[in-house]
């Protein structure tokens, strides 16, 4: 085997390609039906991991080729792309038109959210292993795919701890335990984890300690405002800043960790501005495509083409450093900032609603492709092999892209049999329900005053921890006691590296991975469980 995996297999292999398509399909269909009865988007990657597993052991020919842990990636790849395209990056974001009556609406936001979700995974693409976005971050559902595969290929002791801890992870998921958030803070940056697990706490028990709703009062969109803007800041300093001064930077880091890099900031700088200006093109189709000219003048159309490009590019990297360092992405909670923004500046209600779909259609696929990018990096040897490396990363993105098509189509033909069942993810309903309400003074004044703690502890922390972005997405998010499996993981990995030190960071990051990778195979075979119920 070592013979062939000099080469990392091509997607275009006439099997691989059918295969993929299938696992595409299939993903995709899963997503949506989930999304929209639950409102939540299960992990499909580790179940790709199984399918391509339970493949190779076929005794033909062809399907043993699939011992390879690269063909495996790759399917796991296709099935995760396409289940969070379908479901959070294109159905979404038409579910808000259609849930506000106005459903001449929905074909122009479809095209638009499929063009901003292809831009979206192919920015992560160009400036994955950057210094914005380094393959050496956590991306801590990519590590447990990573461990999975590795331990169905390795066996021995790697697969004991894989399997004691995904069994751990089965336990605790079906005694309500968020065991995703007990094994990131295994894997992840301390500081940056116990801000997330200081945010869930406050979220879950503001109301029973303190009275306040954090939600309610726009604390935590606030909050999330002065550290995204600050964030944005940094990420700037960070691309804008000459080659000497990034040298001086940082004396504790190795000089050589930006030679190890396969991004150069330059190339990454480039992807940025293409970004932006891809935005700007896909806001002026939705515009024109939807209608909003005749809704606004001149000047407030200019407005909203530069204020939801440059949203959908802060909720795409907002969303990928929330992803990144804690494994969880708040995209439908950044979406509602874009949103009560744009209701404070006064867009009109149809252009309200397609700047929601816009905003909410980038960041999951953007956060996905480094989830699965991540897997890759760890099963090519994290980056030993530079031409690996690439070669693989490209096979990867094509992959992704293929199944974003292969999303597209299945919701194209498939979302007025779910519309027609009066079937909507149930966030759209508190998208048009905001719309409708309208903003008020009172709100800006709340985001505002409470932007400014956010901003001080990102700034505080600085670019590397995130732990005001990481605090604002605890804020954001209700996960029954997350808080304390974020926290207990915490003190239960200090403890165990001051006992064994750096012996235990390996078994710990594959137990870690057990743990989050029980808790995706218990939350989607509920989901569809209860799906089917």
């Amino acid at each position: 085997m070592e013979e062939k995996e000099k080469k990392h297999p091509s997607i275009f292999e006439p099997f691989a390609l059918i295969l993929n398509i299938v696992t595409a399909v299939l993903g995709a269909i899963i997503g949506m039906q989930i999304v929209t009865t639950l409102g939540v988007t299960p992990s499909t990657a580790i179940i790709g991991a199984l399918v391509a597993m339970l493949i190779a052991r076929i005794p033909v020919a062809i399907f043993k080729k699939y011992k390879s842990i690269h063909r495996q990636n790759l399917v796991q790849t296709s099935i995760s792309s396409a289940t969070f395209g379908a479901a959070n990056s294109l159905l979404i974001p038409i579910g808000i038109p259609f849930a506000m009556g106005t459903p001449e609406l929905i074909v122009p936001m479809l095209i638009g959210a499929a063009l901003a979700m292809f831009v979206d995974a192919a920015i992560l693409y160009k400036i994955f292993d950057s210094k914005l976005f380094p393959a050496s971050g956590t991306w801590a559902p990519g590590v447990a795919t990573a461990e999975s595969i590795l331990a169905g290929d390795k066996g021995g002791k790697r697969a004991g701890l894989l399997g004691a801890g995904t069994l751990i992870g089965l336990i605790g998921s079906y005694f309500h335990i968020s065991m995703s958030a007990f094994g990131v803070a295994f894997i992840g940056n301390i500081w940056a984890l116990t801000m997330f697990g200081i945010g869930l706490m406050i979220r879950q028990y503001s109301i029973p300690w303190f009275n306040i709703d954090v939600n309610q009062l726009y604390i935590a969109h606030g909050v999330m405002i002065g550290a995204g803007i600050v964030a944005l800041i940094q990420v700037a300093i960070l691309i804008f800043s000459k080659h000497k001064n990034d040298q001086k930077a940082n004396a504790n880091e190795p000089a050589a960790s930006d030679e190890k890099l396969t991004r150069p900031i330059k190339e990454a700088k480039r992807a940025l501005g293409f970004g932006f200006v891809a935005y700007l093109i896909i806001a002026l189709i939705i515009a024109l495509l939807g209608g909003l000219i005749t809704h606004m003048s001149l000047g407030m159309l200019i407005g909203f083409l530069f204020f939801a490009a440059f949203a959908a590019f802060v909720h795409e990297l907002i969303v990928g450093i929330a992803a990144m360092h804690s494994g969880w992405f708040p995209a439908f909670a950044v979406a509602f900032i874009t949103l009560l923004f744009g209701m404070l500046i006064g867009f009109p209600p149809v252009a309200l609603a397609m700047l929601a779909g816009f905003s909410a259609a980038t960041g999951p696929a953007f956060a996905d492709m480094g989830y699965d990018l991540k897997t890759g990096h760890i099963l090519r040897g994290n980056g030993e092999d530079r031409e690996m490396e690439l070669q693989g990363r490209k096979q990867q993105y094509i992959t992704g892209m293929i199944a974003f098509g292969v999303a597209l189509i299945t919701v194209v033909f498939s979302y007025k049999g779910y519309f027609a069942q009066n079937l909507v993810p149930p966030i759209d309903k508190v998208y048009v329900s905001t719309i409708q309400a309208g903003a008020s003074p009172e709100i800006m004044l709340q985001l505002f005053l409470w932007a400014i703690p956010g901003a001080i502890l990102q700034l505080v922390g600085g670019p590397s921890r995130q732990i005001g972005v990481l605090f604002a997405t605890g804020l954001l998010i209700l996960t029954p006691n997350a808080c304390w499996a974020v926290l207990a993981g915490i003190a239960i990995r200090l403890i165990v590296l001051k006992i064994w030190k750096k012996e235990a960071e390996t078994p710990m990051t594959i137990m870690a991975a057990g743990f989050i990778a029980g808790d995706a195979l218990y939350s989607f075979f509920n989901s569809i469980f209860k799906f089917r119920k």
